[in-house]
């Protein structure tokens, strides 16, 4: 009796702890890729290959990914990229709501 009191609220817990657990595994992914996309803006001046590296190191998420890249033409100026993924949790127990995942790297320019 107690074990069929116990159970929902466990796999509630149980959903939330996984639902956490994706959505910090696609930040740290976000946040790699920005900082690829950095290091090709800061060694290149063409933006395209920044936001081709973000693309390839997205992966899956690439196709929802927003990105822009800012890159001053003078050497040692800060370059940024930033990158923006909607992430829509997927447990219907939370509403199935999207949360905005966001990351940005900035390095300085070598060429």
């Amino acid at each position: 009796m107690e074990f069929a009191l116990v159970l929902p609220v466990v796999l509630f817990l149980l959903l939330g702890v996984v639902e956490t657990a994706v959505v910090a595994r696609s930040e740290l992914q976000l946040i790699q890729a920005a900082r690829e996309g950095a290091r090709q803006a800061a060694v290149s001046t063409d933006t395209s290959r920044a936001v081709a590296a973000v693309r390839a190191a997205l992966g899956p998420l690439a196709p929802r990914a927003r990105i822009s890249v800012s890159r001053p033409s003078g050497v040692g100026e800060r370059a940024t990229v930033r990158v923006r993924v909607p992430h829509r949790v997927a447990a219907p127990l939370f509403g199935g709501f999207t949360v905005e995942l966001d990351a940005s790297a900035t390095m300085r320019t070598e060429r």
